[in-house]
């Protein structure tokens, strides 16, 4: 029994999330602990490098799309910069309020931006 279209691809957002988050918390670490960035700045960093990397991925594998680039990037760019801001005010919150390691927060925003990118992207990116 095959799983319903909207399971696999989440299924493969999250995967090509897991690649784009790799890069993202690889950035994130390294400008913290090597450049001495504060956690909110180095998770943005990682974040846009993440996004472009989720980019490429979702468009040929997640969704297949055949959108133009010039109508689905920008769409992309609409909703990755609003992960970023929703990333940016849940890792601020959860170390303001919750004071966990950043890792931790880093956690908890990529989960939230993980859900609500997939459920844009698939309605109105591609």
């Amino acid at each position: 029994m095959a799983l319903p279209r909207p399971v696999v691809q989440f299924l493969r957002y999250a995967g090509a999330g897991a690649i784009g988050t790799s890069v993202h918390f690889a950035i994130l670490v390294a400008a913290v602990q090597l450049a001495g960035i504060g956690a909110i700045a180095g998770s943005t960093a990682g974040a846009v490098a993440g996004a472009l990397v989720n980019y490429v991925l979702n468009y040929r594998f997640t969704f297949a799309s055949r959108r133009a680039h010039r109508l689905a990037l920008p769409r992309f760019s609409i909703v990755s910069v609003g992960g970023i801001v929703l990333n940016a005010a849940v890792i601020a919150a959860t170390l303001r309020y919750v004071q966990p390691h950043y890792v931790i927060a880093q956690a908890i925003a990529t989960a939230c931006v993980l859900c609500t990118g997939f459920l844009v992207n698939r309605k109105w990116t591609f």
